[in-house]
């Protein structure tokens, strides 16, 4: 009998293969195996890094729309997607946007949150970077570059923060590489807390183009170097957030919600 159940795991997308390997790869592994009854179908929604991969590799990645066609031309009734994206910004609304033309076309078809829509995931998420980095030392600093976004429904990076700062980790700074806050509140805190070292990790799904250059890259005006200018060492982690197991975790969880 025909598989009528499928699942869409849908990412922004990355032309970074070590970093893909790591993150969206691993994230779709562990979709896969959460529900095994489901036949797999990816879309990535950034249209450059599909072409790029495509004039590279002969990599061709569906975008949500066709992803969605391929799956009425394959009989499906019930679709599960699932997005990896941190919040309920533009990229995700391009994902409920492009999916919601079809909600008369299936039977069925539901929608994970991304990574964080809500305090419990801010705190959880939290919990996990705290883990990670529980080596720091009462005179280091750990700071998180985000992306930002122009509009979201939830204030994830200030909830974020503000969960930092009630676990007592006051030496957790948040800033973005794309519209606001950008990084004056990271080199506030680094100005006032005068840390020794400083460990700068991008609080980003992969350690793609914006980790490797914006925040780690040798130009003057990177992250890395704005905040060397102000005293510490910095150590660069380049680890994206889908490399963190409870992470993929939180995604798994969101997608069974969503089913709920």
């Amino acid at each position: 009998m025909k598989n009528e159940k499928a699942l869409l795991a849908v990412s922004f997308g990355t032309s970074h293969d070590d970093t893909r390997a790591l993150t969206i790869d691993a994230f779709e592994k562990d979709l896969r195996e959460a529900f095994p009854d489901r036949t797999f179908y990816r879309a990535w929604t950034s249209g450059v890094i599909r072409r790029i991969l495509r004039e590279r590799e002969g990599l061709i990645i569906d975008s949500v729309s066709l992803a969605m066609e391929r799956m009425l031309e394959d009989g499906i009734k019930d679709v599960l997607v699932q997005p990896s994206h941190i919040l309920t910004g533009e990229e995700y609304e391009k994902v409920t946007s492009a999916v919601e033309k079809y909600k008369d076309r299936f039977g069925k078809i539901s929608v994970g949150h991304p990574l964080i829509s809500c305090e419990d995931d801010a705190v959880r998420v939290a919990g996990i970077l705290g883990d990670a980095f529980s080596f720091l030392k009462d005179d280091e600093m750990l700071v998180l570059m985000g992306h930002g976004a122009a509009r979201c429904d939830f204030p994830a990076y200030e909830i974020l923060q503000k969960t930092f700062r009630e676990k007592g980790c006051k030496n957790v700074a948040i800033g973005t590489v794309e519209f606001d806050p950008g990084i004056a509140p990271v080199l506030e805190c680094v100005k006032a807390l005068k840390p020794s070292k400083v460990y700068l990790t991008p609080l980003l799904i992969v350690a793609g183009d914006h980790a490797k250059n914006d925040m780690a890259g040798d130009e003057p005006d990177s992250w890395k170097n704005t905040i060397k200018g102000l005293g510490p060492d910095v150590e660069v982690v380049l680890r994206g957030l889908c490399e963190y197991a409870p992470v993929r975790e939180m995604f798994v969880e969101h997608a069974k919600a969503a089913l709920r």
